[in-house]
Protein backbone atom coordinates (compact mmCIF):
# COMPACT_ATOMS: atom_id res chain seq x y z
CA UNK A 1 0.00 0.00 0.00
CA UNK A 2 1.88 3.08 -0.79
CA UNK A 3 0.72 6.82 -0.26
CA UNK A 4 2.02 10.03 -1.97
CA UNK A 5 5.13 9.95 0.30
CA UNK A 6 6.05 6.81 -1.21
CA UNK A 7 9.26 6.19 -3.06
CA UNK A 8 7.82 2.99 -4.92
CA UNK A 9 9.87 0.33 -3.04
CA UNK A 10 7.51 -2.20 -1.63
CA UNK A 11 6.60 -2.84 2.06
CA UNK A 12 7.49 -6.44 2.02
CA UNK A 13 11.22 -4.89 0.25
CA UNK A 14 11.21 -2.48 3.31
CA UNK A 15 10.37 -5.49 6.44
CA UNK A 16 13.27 -7.61 4.83
CA UNK A 17 15.28 -4.61 4.69
CA UNK A 18 15.20 -3.97 7.96
CA UNK A 19 16.08 -6.74 8.76
CA UNK A 20 19.27 -6.80 6.69
CA UNK A 21 20.32 -3.53 8.16
CA UNK A 22 19.48 -4.32 11.85
CA UNK A 23 22.06 -7.46 11.36
CA UNK A 24 24.63 -5.09 9.67
CA UNK A 25 24.24 -2.59 12.58
CA UNK A 26 24.44 -4.93 14.93
CA UNK A 27 27.40 -6.41 13.18
CA UNK A 28 28.98 -3.15 13.29
CA UNK A 29 28.03 -2.06 16.91
CA UNK A 30 30.01 -5.14 18.02
CA UNK A 31 33.02 -3.68 16.06
CA UNK A 32 32.40 -0.12 17.60
CA UNK A 33 32.23 -2.21 20.79
CA UNK A 34 35.58 -3.34 21.07
CA UNK A 35 37.02 -0.49 20.17
CA UNK A 36 35.02 1.33 22.95
CA UNK A 37 36.33 -1.76 25.15
CA UNK A 38 40.13 -0.91 24.28
CA UNK A 39 40.03 2.68 24.84
CA UNK A 40 38.65 2.68 27.90
CA UNK A 41 39.63 -0.06 29.69
CA UNK A 42 43.30 -0.77 27.45
CA UNK A 43 42.50 -4.68 27.32
CA UNK A 44 42.15 -6.26 24.35
CA UNK A 45 38.82 -7.99 22.89
CA UNK A 46 40.07 -11.38 24.12
CA UNK A 47 38.90 -9.53 27.56
CA UNK A 48 35.89 -8.22 26.51
CA UNK A 49 33.60 -11.39 26.89
CA UNK A 50 34.75 -11.77 30.72
CA UNK A 51 34.58 -8.20 31.36
CA UNK A 52 30.77 -7.93 30.39
CA UNK A 53 30.50 -9.16 33.83
CA UNK A 54 32.59 -7.63 35.86
CA UNK A 55 30.52 -4.66 38.07
CA UNK A 56 34.22 -2.69 37.77
CA UNK A 57 33.28 -2.18 34.20
CA UNK A 58 29.77 -0.61 34.31
CA UNK A 59 30.66 2.63 32.59
CA UNK A 60 32.02 1.17 29.62
CA UNK A 61 29.63 -1.67 29.39
CA UNK A 62 26.54 1.67 29.90
CA UNK A 63 28.13 2.57 26.72
CA UNK A 64 28.71 -0.26 24.63
CA UNK A 65 24.68 -0.62 25.70
CA UNK A 66 23.58 2.07 24.18
CA UNK A 67 25.83 1.89 21.03
CA UNK A 68 24.20 -1.37 20.33
CA UNK A 69 20.78 -0.12 20.70
CA UNK A 70 21.18 2.68 18.77
CA UNK A 71 23.44 1.09 15.61
CA UNK A 72 21.73 -1.93 16.02
CA UNK A 73 18.11 -1.11 16.04
CA UNK A 74 17.61 2.71 15.54
CA UNK A 75 19.71 4.15 12.87
CA UNK A 76 18.93 0.32 10.80
CA UNK A 77 15.25 1.31 10.66
CA UNK A 78 15.15 4.88 9.87
CA UNK A 79 17.74 4.22 6.89
CA UNK A 80 15.51 1.60 5.91
CA UNK A 81 12.26 4.07 6.17
CA UNK A 82 14.36 6.73 4.61
CA UNK A 83 14.42 4.47 0.92
CA UNK A 84 11.07 3.74 1.25
CA UNK A 85 9.47 7.45 2.30
CA UNK A 86 10.11 10.86 1.52
CA UNK A 87 8.81 11.33 5.41
CA UNK A 88 10.39 8.50 7.23
CA UNK A 89 9.26 10.07 10.54
CA UNK A 90 5.52 10.25 9.85
CA UNK A 91 6.18 6.88 8.19
CA UNK A 92 7.47 5.28 11.85
CA UNK A 93 4.62 6.95 14.10
CA UNK A 94 6.90 9.24 15.60
CA UNK A 95 4.00 12.23 15.40
CA UNK A 96 2.81 12.90 18.93
CA UNK A 97 -0.14 15.04 17.38
CA UNK A 98 -3.96 13.39 18.25
CA UNK A 99 -2.27 11.86 21.31
CA UNK A 100 -4.75 12.31 24.13
CA UNK A 101 -4.82 11.66 28.03
CA UNK A 102 -6.51 9.58 27.93
CA UNK A 103 -4.67 7.52 25.67
CA UNK A 104 -1.74 7.82 27.40
CA UNK A 105 -3.00 6.92 30.82
CA UNK A 106 -4.84 3.77 29.66
CA UNK A 107 -1.49 2.92 27.90
CA UNK A 108 -0.10 2.78 31.57
CA UNK A 109 -2.71 0.73 32.97
CA UNK A 110 -2.82 -1.76 30.31
CA UNK A 111 0.98 -2.42 30.18
CA UNK A 112 0.91 -2.87 33.94
CA UNK A 113 -1.84 -4.97 34.15
CA UNK A 114 -0.51 -6.85 31.26
CA UNK A 115 2.35 -7.54 33.54
CA UNK A 116 0.68 -9.26 36.17
CA UNK A 117 -0.22 -11.35 33.48
CA UNK A 118 3.24 -11.85 31.82
CA UNK A 119 4.71 -12.46 35.03
CA UNK A 120 2.52 -16.13 35.44
CA UNK A 121 3.07 -16.86 32.20
CA UNK A 122 6.90 -16.84 33.20
CA UNK A 123 6.52 -18.98 35.44
CA UNK A 124 4.45 -21.35 33.38
CA UNK A 125 7.40 -21.47 31.25
CA UNK A 126 9.44 -21.93 34.11
CA UNK A 127 7.49 -25.34 34.87
CA UNK A 128 7.34 -26.57 31.41
CA UNK A 129 9.11 -29.97 31.62
CA UNK A 130 11.85 -29.98 29.37
CA UNK A 131 15.05 -32.63 28.70
CA UNK A 132 17.78 -31.78 30.89
CA UNK A 133 20.19 -31.04 28.95
CA UNK A 134 18.02 -28.13 27.48
CA UNK A 135 17.54 -26.84 31.16
CA UNK A 136 21.13 -26.90 31.72
CA UNK A 137 21.69 -24.72 28.78
CA UNK A 138 18.69 -22.61 29.20
CA UNK A 139 19.51 -22.12 32.98
CA UNK A 140 23.18 -21.03 31.98
CA UNK A 141 21.89 -18.52 29.36
CA UNK A 142 19.83 -17.08 32.33
CA UNK A 143 22.44 -16.95 34.70
CA UNK A 144 24.80 -15.46 32.01
CA UNK A 145 22.28 -12.68 31.16
CA UNK A 146 21.35 -11.87 35.05
CA UNK A 147 25.08 -11.51 35.54
CA UNK A 148 25.50 -9.32 32.86
CA UNK A 149 22.92 -6.73 33.62
CA UNK A 150 23.61 -6.87 37.35
CA UNK A 151 27.14 -5.79 36.27
CA UNK A 152 26.00 -3.09 33.87
CA UNK A 153 22.99 -1.28 36.01
CA UNK A 154 25.37 -1.24 39.35
CA UNK A 155 22.45 0.27 41.68
CA UNK A 156 24.51 1.09 44.70
CA UNK A 157 23.12 5.01 44.46
CA UNK A 158 20.47 7.13 43.23
CA UNK A 159 23.02 8.52 40.24
CA UNK A 160 23.10 4.47 39.46
CA UNK A 161 19.51 4.64 39.65
CA UNK A 162 18.38 7.18 37.01
CA UNK A 163 21.11 5.80 34.83
CA UNK A 164 19.71 2.85 35.07
CA UNK A 165 16.35 4.14 33.91
CA UNK A 166 18.04 6.29 30.99
CA UNK A 167 20.05 3.38 29.53
CA UNK A 168 18.26 -0.13 30.77
CA UNK A 169 14.58 1.78 30.63
CA UNK A 170 14.07 4.34 28.24
CA UNK A 171 16.64 3.75 25.14
CA UNK A 172 15.70 0.08 25.04
CA UNK A 173 12.35 1.29 24.77
CA UNK A 174 12.84 3.85 22.30
CA UNK A 175 15.40 1.73 20.28
CA UNK A 176 13.70 -1.40 20.08
CA UNK A 177 10.07 0.13 19.93
CA UNK A 178 11.43 1.73 16.69
CA UNK A 179 12.77 -1.33 15.38
CA UNK A 180 9.77 -3.60 15.80
CA UNK A 181 6.85 -1.86 16.02
CA UNK A 182 7.17 1.49 14.11
CA UNK A 183 9.37 -0.56 11.48
CA UNK A 184 8.88 -4.64 10.90
CA UNK A 185 5.11 -4.37 12.10
CA UNK A 186 4.29 -1.25 10.49
CA UNK A 187 5.94 -2.73 6.92
CA UNK A 188 4.30 -5.94 7.60
CA UNK A 189 0.62 -4.94 8.32
CA UNK A 190 1.25 -2.68 5.12
CA UNK A 191 2.17 -5.33 2.97
CA UNK A 192 -0.50 -8.05 3.87
CA UNK A 193 -3.01 -6.40 5.23
CA UNK A 194 -3.17 -8.34 7.82
CA UNK A 195 -2.55 -6.45 11.10
CA UNK A 196 -2.94 -9.39 13.60
CA UNK A 197 -1.18 -11.83 12.33
CA UNK A 198 1.74 -9.00 11.60
CA UNK A 199 1.75 -8.35 15.60
CA UNK A 200 1.66 -11.96 16.26
CA UNK A 201 4.85 -12.38 13.76
CA UNK A 202 6.51 -9.49 15.07
CA UNK A 203 6.33 -10.34 18.65
CA UNK A 204 7.48 -13.88 18.43
CA UNK A 205 11.05 -11.82 16.59
CA UNK A 206 10.86 -9.49 19.49
CA UNK A 207 10.34 -12.31 22.29
CA UNK A 208 13.96 -14.03 20.62
CA UNK A 209 15.43 -11.24 20.32
CA UNK A 210 16.14 -11.33 24.06
CA UNK A 211 17.72 -15.30 23.37
CA UNK A 212 15.59 -15.94 26.85
CA UNK A 213 13.57 -19.36 27.18
CA UNK A 214 12.05 -18.66 30.19
CA UNK A 215 10.97 -15.50 29.44
CA UNK A 216 10.04 -16.49 25.88
CA UNK A 217 5.71 -16.16 26.24
CA UNK A 218 6.02 -13.03 28.96
CA UNK A 219 7.93 -11.26 26.14
CA UNK A 220 5.34 -12.51 23.24
CA UNK A 221 2.47 -11.53 25.37
CA UNK A 222 3.63 -7.69 26.32
CA UNK A 223 4.94 -7.85 22.35
CA UNK A 224 1.69 -8.67 21.83
CA UNK A 225 0.31 -5.55 23.88
CA UNK A 226 2.73 -3.19 22.48
CA UNK A 227 1.80 -3.71 18.69
CA UNK A 228 -1.71 -3.52 19.88
CA UNK A 229 -1.53 0.10 21.26
CA UNK A 230 0.55 0.95 17.97
CA UNK A 231 -1.62 -0.45 15.40
CA UNK A 232 -4.80 1.05 17.28
CA UNK A 233 -3.45 4.43 17.86
CA UNK A 234 -0.63 4.67 14.85
CA UNK A 235 1.73 6.78 17.65
CA UNK A 236 4.77 4.92 18.26
CA UNK A 237 5.34 7.27 21.05
CA UNK A 238 2.50 5.74 23.17
CA UNK A 239 3.75 1.63 22.77
CA UNK A 240 7.66 3.59 24.10
CA UNK A 241 5.82 5.25 26.62
CA UNK A 242 4.50 1.84 27.58
CA UNK A 243 7.39 -0.09 27.08
CA UNK A 244 9.52 2.45 29.15
CA UNK A 245 6.92 2.03 31.92
CA UNK A 246 7.95 -2.29 32.00
CA UNK A 247 11.13 -1.66 32.10
CA UNK A 248 11.24 1.63 34.40
CA UNK A 249 8.92 -0.62 37.22
CA UNK A 250 11.82 -3.54 36.89
CA UNK A 251 14.64 -1.50 37.49
CA UNK A 252 12.59 0.70 40.35
CA UNK A 253 11.93 -3.04 41.78
CA UNK A 254 15.74 -3.81 41.93
CA UNK A 255 16.66 -0.85 43.17
CA UNK A 256 14.36 -1.05 46.34
CA UNK A 257 15.65 -4.13 47.01
CA UNK A 258 19.17 -3.26 46.86
CA UNK A 259 18.34 -0.30 49.09
CA UNK A 260 16.88 -2.79 51.73
CA UNK A 261 20.26 -4.89 51.73
CA UNK A 262 19.67 -7.32 49.07
CA UNK A 263 22.30 -8.38 46.54
CA UNK A 264 21.92 -7.51 43.32
CA UNK A 265 22.51 -10.43 41.86
CA UNK A 266 19.77 -12.50 44.43
CA UNK A 267 17.00 -9.45 43.41
CA UNK A 268 16.87 -9.99 39.40
CA UNK A 269 16.81 -13.99 39.99
CA UNK A 270 13.88 -13.72 42.33
CA UNK A 271 10.64 -15.57 41.04
CA UNK A 272 7.12 -14.98 40.66
CA UNK A 273 5.60 -18.20 42.14
CA UNK A 274 1.70 -18.16 40.76
CA UNK A 275 -0.64 -18.44 38.37
CA UNK A 276 -2.48 -15.66 40.11
CA UNK A 277 -1.38 -12.89 37.28
CA UNK A 278 -3.68 -14.68 35.42
CA UNK A 279 -7.20 -13.32 36.74
CA UNK A 280 -5.74 -10.20 35.27
CA UNK A 281 -6.50 -10.93 31.60
CA UNK A 282 -10.16 -10.02 32.47
CA UNK A 283 -8.18 -6.16 33.25
CA UNK A 284 -6.63 -6.71 30.37
CA UNK A 285 -9.50 -7.14 27.72
CA UNK A 286 -11.54 -4.22 29.33
CA UNK A 287 -8.17 -1.72 29.33
CA UNK A 288 -7.63 -2.84 25.68
CA UNK A 289 -11.07 -2.20 24.45
CA UNK A 290 -11.43 1.20 26.14
CA UNK A 291 -8.16 2.34 24.59
CA UNK A 292 -9.67 1.36 21.13
CA UNK A 293 -12.13 3.50 21.50
CA UNK A 294 -9.62 6.16 23.10
CA UNK A 295 -7.94 6.08 19.67
CA UNK A 296 -10.90 8.03 17.29
CA UNK A 297 -7.95 7.24 14.13
CA UNK A 298 -9.04 4.54 11.38
CA UNK A 299 -6.78 1.59 12.36
CA UNK A 300 -3.54 1.60 10.20
CA UNK A 301 -3.25 -0.80 7.34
Amino acid sequence: MYDNDSRGISYTAGFFMIIAFAIGGLMLASAMSVLIWHQMTGKSFTELQKGLSDPANSDVMKIIQSVTAVVGFFIPTVIAATLLSKRPVKLLGFSSAGIKLNQVVLAVLLVGSALLVSSSLSYFTNNVPIPEAWKIRFDKMELEYNTQVSAIISLKNTRDYILALVIMAFLPALCEETLFRGGLQNFLTRATNRPWLSIAVVSILFSLAHFSFYGFLSRFFLGMVLGALFYYSGKLWLSIVAHFINNALAITMLYIATQEGKPLKEAIKQDVTSYWGMLAIPLVIVLFVAFKRASVRQPAV
